[in-house]
């Protein structure tokens, strides 16, 4: 089953008064880039977090965000009241010294660098922090797979509709393939007895028939017809398995186009091209979808 790259998951939890909540969005890219923002509280989980990312997805950009809100009576960030007072204290001899009337306002001091940072958990409170977002962050994890499976399998049928088409195409070339030589002969044997007529000459049949044979050699397409029937089998198989199906399929549909255009250039019949043409449309489409597939 195909999964498409795009999707969305989030999830939440508490634990000590502390909420936590994950929001995950994934969108298309070639490789696997991951973006992990978490407040400085946490900070040392984002190795742990970018590992299970990883363990869980193989190519997207996965943009990650964790976010807490402490609903108890603790606090999860310090106030350097050293720093504070030592501003406080400066403030308040600039202000004497210039004789500047007014009042300190403590909450804009907070706001400057330094003067608020965060708790440094203990061991015990950290490993209960680890597991709580770990938890969470699976959860999250798991709806964004869940929603990538349903846009996966609305990718695989359309891309089966697609293959559908080619085959049908496919078949239509294989069968006007048949006739097309018998038909050249024909034009070929009535072209040349229109001019020998005039010239009351007889039509050497080995030479009719050895140009009918160059023909054919020439526009042999066989082979090709082959090979493309054997990539669509491809892309099938290729489509059930789960192991980054999004390259494999990818690198068969080039394979499939590179073959369509060879099949235009040694075809000399305008019904086959047409058909080409309609295939080559196909592979183009499917081309499109298959980049949205991890």
């Amino acid at each position: 089953m195909l999964n498409s790259m795009t999707g969305y998951g989030e999830a939440e939890g508490e634990i000590n008064g502390v909420s936590y909540a994950v929001e995950i969005k994934a969108v298309n890219n070639r490789y696997l880039k991951t973006n992990v923002k978490l407040p400085e509280v946490v900070a040392f989980l984002e190795e742990t977090v970018e590992k299970l990312l990883r363990q869980n997805l193989s190519r997207g950009t996965v943009n990650y965000v964790l976010r807490t809100k402490d609903t108890s009576a603790n606090v999860l960030f310090d106030v350097d009241e050293t720093a504070l007072r030592a501003l406080m204290e400066r403030l308040n001899r600039v202000r004497s010294s210039a004789d500047i009337d007014g009042t300190i306002d403590i909450g804009s001091l907070l706001s400057l660098p330094g003067i608020i940072r965060p708790t440094v958990p203990d061991e015990e409170m950290a490993e209960q922090i680890k597991r709580i977002v770990l938890d969470v962050s699976q959860k999250a994890i798991d709806k964004l797979k869940q929603m990538r499976a349903a846009e996966g399998n609305s990718l695989e049928a359309d891309l089966e509709s697609h293959c559908q088409a080619i085959r049908q195409n496919l078949e239509k070339i294989r069968a006007r393939s048949a006739v097309v030589v018998q038909e050249y002969a024909k034009r070929l044997k009535k072209r040349v007895d229109e001019l020998l007529a005039e010239a009351k000459l007889k039509l050497d049949e080995e030479t009719l028939a050895r140009e009918v044979a160059v023909l054919a050699d020439r526009s042999d397409i066989s082979e090709e017809i082959t090979r493309l029937d054997s990539h669509l089998q491809r892309f099938a198989e290729s489509c059930q398995s789960s192991d980054q199906a999004g390259r494999k399929l990818d690198f068969i549909s080039q394979e499939m186009l590179r073959e369509a255009n060879t099949i235009a250039s040694k075809a000399s019949d305008a019904e086959i091209i047409r058909y080409v043409v309609d295939v080559k449309c196909q592979v183009d489409r499917i081309k499109e979808q298959v980049q949205n597939v991890e």
